[in-house]
């Protein structure tokens, strides 16, 4: 990797180059987001310092995340037993 794989995104007032296996606009997006949420941050804390604005940013997005894993496991696993009793059902009337 050199320096044409790096892409240039701004975080929170900050310019950051970025190091990365993949698509810039992807990178780019991502920052996009990162500094959405901490720019909602700032807007609902008293703080100014961007460490901690980091920081709960990261702590809500970690949130949000684990709230959409969660939520995927547990439809993953509602499917996987109304599949299974559809296929004992099935079994049953085969069986007799």
């Amino acid at each position: 990797m050199d320096a044409s794989d790096s892409t240039t995104v701004e975080i929170f007032g900050e310019t950051y180059n970025v190091r990365g296996e993949g698509d810039p606009n992807y990178l780019a997006e991502l920052a996009r987001f990162v500094d959405s949420r901490m720019r909602e941050v700032a807007a609902e804390v008293a703080t100014v310092d961007p460490v901690k604005i980091a920081i709960l940013a990261a702590l809500n997005i970690a949130d949000e995340f684990s709230r959409y894993r969660k939520q995927r496991e547990e439809h993953a696993s509602g499917t996987w037993i109304e599949k299974t009793e559809e296929l004992s059902k099935r079994l049953s009337k085969v069986i007799g």
